[in-house]
């Protein structure tokens, strides 16, 4: 049967970068047209909607570093971490979209939604979103670029086309979270086409058993659910102590920081194998931490230089009174981007005590946020919190990797 041949740039890790750019414009768009077609009460709704599939997608990317990281790190044993990747995946994900389901009520109340179909569409869509977490991280860990590029451009065009259309048809929530659930297919259908392989399971190890690949999704997930806390609280924090206009342009600002934040996530696609690896670990950690930062430096520049174009890039003229800031909220963003890497690295060599630097320091932004009596305040004390929580695991980090760690055993049978 004959097969496509897929250029060799596309072969190679630049797939991703590309991948990852098309999601984040379909992304993007989908959002931009929602909020233009539904209208600010019903795309309120939609957002909300939305930040809560986020927050339940830390067991999506738990999933997705587990296998990556075990798979890199113990490649003798692939087809059998495949298997119970895959078999731990579509488990938990039904498992989660069942107890969505039955609280479906709670999140009917809790968004406000009054509309018991709307709040069932989260447990709906949960599922196909963690599905795609495993089947990525097999890929990812497999430094399969290629499909995996594809997997991610499925992730943001059908979501764009199908969820575009639906509300085209009728502007509503549901409309919308039904072409947010129905392009979370797509990912999915690719994934499974890519790993569909039938071939022996080959050596075992008594360390890739379910119970331990449970554990360590578990363990990851709450150490990607205290970054994205960290990452996210300050704009809950703005609302609370400063007045309603500022806080709204903080929110503005913190567009620039979020855009600065997720510009290089394909870096960390990439190095997250390698720094899974314990002989290409302090390589990979000190090659990506110096591609993230020169992106940052980039784009804190482009903020400054261009505070014209950055400015219509985060709302118009409505938020011209931050125009001259925006570069500080772009540094945020490249703090922020660096400490992700530093929280990635620490998930490849299954850190656990580094995990609790992030809660404490998520307790310490609250506590000083809430004192702040301005939006620089505010922003500058973010800044400089994130900053020392970087500096401590950069420390460690080095400190752990200065030197090869001898491979672990193996038991096969």
């Amino acid at each position: 049967m004959p097969t496509l041949k897929v250029p060799a740039y596309f072969r190679s890790s630049g797939s991703i970068a590309v991948a990852m750019a098309v999601m984040s414009v379909a992304t993007y768009g989908f959002t931009m047209i929602a909020a233009r077609i539904l209208g600010t009460r019903t795309f309120g709704a939609f957002a909300s909607l939305m930040a809560t599939l986020l927050v339940i997608g830390v067991l999506q990317l738990g999933l997705q570093t587990t296998a990556a990281r075990r798979i890199s790190a113990d490649p003798e044993h692939v087809e059998q971490i495949e298997r119970i990747i895959l078999r731990v995946t579509y488990r938990a994900s039904l498992a989660l979209g069942a107890v969505l389901l039955l609280l479906t009520p709670v999140i009917n109340w809790v968004l406000r939604l009054d509309s018991l179909a709307t709040a069932a569409m989260v447990g709906i869509t949960s599922i196909p979103v963690t599905i795609m977490g495993g089947q990525a991280g097999i890929l990812q860990g497999e430094r399969r670029w290629w499909p995996l590029a594809v997997l991610y451009v499925a992730n943001g065009v059908p979501r764009l086309v199908l969820g575009t259309a639906m509300i085209l048809w009728r502007p509503t929530e549901f409309s919308a979270m039904v072409g947010v659930a129905l392009g979370a297919i797509a990912p999915v259908l690719v994934g499974a086409y890519a790993l569909r392989r039938d071939r022996p399971e080959g050596r075992r190890s008594d360390i890739h058993g379910a119970r331990a690949v449970i554990k360590e999704t578990l363990h990851n997930s709450q150490a990607l659910l205290a970054f994205l806390a960290l990452s996210s609280v300050d704009v809950i924090v703005a609302r609370n102590v400063l007045p309603e206009h500022e806080a709204g342009l903080y929110a503005g600002g913190l567009i620039m920081t979020k855009a600065v934040l997720f510009l290089p996530q394909f870096v960390v696609i990439v190095a997250f194998p390698s720094m899974s690896t314990p002989r290409e670990r302090r390589r990979a950690l000190t090659r990506s931490l110096a591609m993230v930062a020169g992106l940052g430096v980039a784009s804190t520049l482009g903020a400054w230089v261009l505070s014209g174009l950055a400015l219509t890039f985060v709302g118009g003229e409505e938020y011209a009174s931050i125009e001259e800031k925006l570069w500080l909220f772009a540094v945020l963003g490249t703090v922020l981007a660096m400490l992700q890497l530093l929280v990635y690295a620490v998930l490849a060599r299954q850190g656990q005590r580094s995990v609790y630097f992030v809660w404490m320091t998520l307790i310490a932004l609250i506590i000083g946020g809430l004192q702040a009596n301005s939006l620089e305040a505010l922003l500058i004390w973010v800044t400089l919190i994130d900053a020392a929580l970087f500096a401590i695991l950069l420390g460690l980090s080095l400190w752990i990797v200065k030197e090869p760690l001898p491979e672990p055993e193996k038991t096969s049978v």
